[in-house]
């Protein structure tokens, strides 16, 4: 993913080069603890250092970006209560919504989460993290949507994108992407077995590793 405005008539600069440095931040292109300047990334956006300096502020508020005394802006760096507070929120949800899963989903459901282990298994055999993140990021998707639960829904994407830097982290840590891919397997099959119980203490274990892993990762 390069850094690059995309000019697109429909959408403010100002949104457009913030939502490219989030972007940069959140895919691991921009490092925890990388000191951001305002005329550096100015220069690589093609525009001017205003829309840049409003980003950074906008980006300050939702906590990726810090703002060091004398040295300026920083990309947030990983820390470990961050994780553990953002991961344990999101083990409990994952949880409930397998578990309600197992219960509602549908076969045209199945067949769609079933393609997308698929899409992430070959994904990984051609090591594409870029690819491998995506269809992560679908599986889970798909079994919220499972759930029929419109709340479950939204309170999971109010945190997805709090989540989904951590995520990216952990599936470049893991590499291959073996581990993440036997979980997802062991989740659809109780999911498909309508085996509730099963499902949702999988999903919990399966986000537990993940912190695991990427609490080693920042050691």
């Amino acid at each position: 993913m390069t850094m690059q405005a995309q000019k697109l008539e429909y959408q403010p600069l100002g949104d457009i080069v913030f939502q490219t440095i989030r972007n940069q931040i959140v895919w691991g292109n921009l490092l925890p603890g990388q000191r951001l300047m305002e005329t550096q990334l100015a220069e690589k956006l093609g525009v001017s250092r205003t829309p840049v300096r409003e980003a950074i502020k906008r980006l300050e508020l939702e906590g990726l970006i810090v703002m060091v005394p004398r040295k300026g802006a920083h990309v947030a760096p990983f820390t470990k209560k961050d994780i553990k507070d953002v991961l344990e929120i999101r083990a409990v949800l994952e949880s409930l919504a397998a578990s309600l899963a197992a219960q509602r989903i549908d076969q045209k459901e199945l067949t769609k989460l079933q393609l997308v282990i698929h899409e992430y298994e070959l994904s990984s055999i051609e090591r594409n993290i870029d690819v491998m993140i995506q269809k992560d990021v679908e599986f889970h998707e798909l079994i919220f949507d499972a759930t029929k639960n419109d709340r479950l829904i939204q309170v999971s994407q109010n945190i997805r994108e709090q989540v989904l830097r951590y995520r990216i982290a952990y599936l470049k840590y893991e590499g291959e992407g073996k581990i993440v891919l036997a979980e997802h397997r062991n989740i659809f099959t109780s999911i498909k077995n309508r085996n509730a119980k099963k499902a949702g203490h999988l999903a919990m274990e399966h986000i537990n590793t993940q912190c695991d892993a990427i609490l080693k990762f920042i050691d």
